[in-house]
């Protein structure tokens, strides 16, 4: 099963985890893509070692299916394509979970479901040809039939496992990204023997208005002895004033 959702992306374990051969190993999309490339390799095994006799009256080898020899190549072809890229996505799934890239991992999976998509089209439309030929093929004499109908049978199991593929495929589109948690900075809880906090916090900055100060008049009602005196332009000497200068 795919990873719990938080520590998955795209149906596989985010970079940095490793890689677990038994767990990989174990997974349904795994045993199905194993099952898909056996299967296609029974296809166009039977059909390159079993597939083309001589017929009495010729000596040129035709296609036990009818002598349809479009068939046989069409068959050999898809079965050959489909060995070829079990193989090649089984790399690719190996090597998901080393893509630190989302977007990477996105165009991954898209040709993961494109491809298996288009190949269940494909092995039911191998699967139509070759039953409609051989329903059509009357002399059986000298026709390995097991083999015959181990392509037509196995051609129909690989519409069963690419379907299920193309099913998987899709859910892994869909979660894509959700299935990312991305790691956001949290601050470290508050250290009791810590003198200093963690964070300083700024406080708001609100700026003050400056009120000048308003000055009044000196009060009327002091006391004449706490008033200042008057000032007097041309003060008087203190003194005796009745003393004259004697006359000679």
């Amino acid at each position: 099963m795919e990873d719990a959702v938080g520590v998955s992306a795209y149906g596989a374990s985010l970079a940095g985890r490793g890689f677990d051969f038994y767990k990989f190993i174990r997974q349904p999309q795994t045993v199905v893509r194993l099952l898909s490339w056996l299967f296609a390799l029974v296809v166009f095994a039977c059909i390159t070692t079993e597939g083309y006799i001589n017929s009495p009256t010729s000596a040129e080898a035709k296609c036990i299916f009818n002598q349809s020899d479009s068939a046989c190549h069409y068959a050999v072809a898809i079965g050959v394509i489909a060995f070829l890229a079990c193989m090649a996505l089984l790399v690719l799934d190996v090597y998901m979970p080393f893509m630190s890239n989302a977007q990477e991992r996105k165009y991954a999976v898209l040709a993961d479901l494109i491809f298996s998509g288009l190949w269940t089209f494909l092995w039911f439309v191998c699967f139509c040809l070759l039953a409609n030929q051989w329903s059509r093929t009357h002399d059986v004499r000298g026709i390995p039939e097991d083999a015959a109908r181990a392509t037509v049978a196995f051609s129909f199991f690989s519409i069963a496992t690419w379907g299920i593929l193309s099913y998987y495929a899709l859910g892994r589109f869909r979660r894509g990204v959700n299935d990312v948690t991305i790691p956001t900075y949290t601050e470290p809880p508050a250290d009791p023997h810590n003198a200093y906090p963690p964070t300083y916090a700024p406080t708001s900055y609100n700026p003050t208005t400056y009120t000048p100060t308003t000055y009044t008049a000196y009060p009327s009602n002091v006391p004449d002895s706490q008033q200042q005196p008057h000032f007097i332009s041309n003060p008087q000497p203190q003194g005796d004033f009745s003393y004259q200068p004697p006359s000679y």
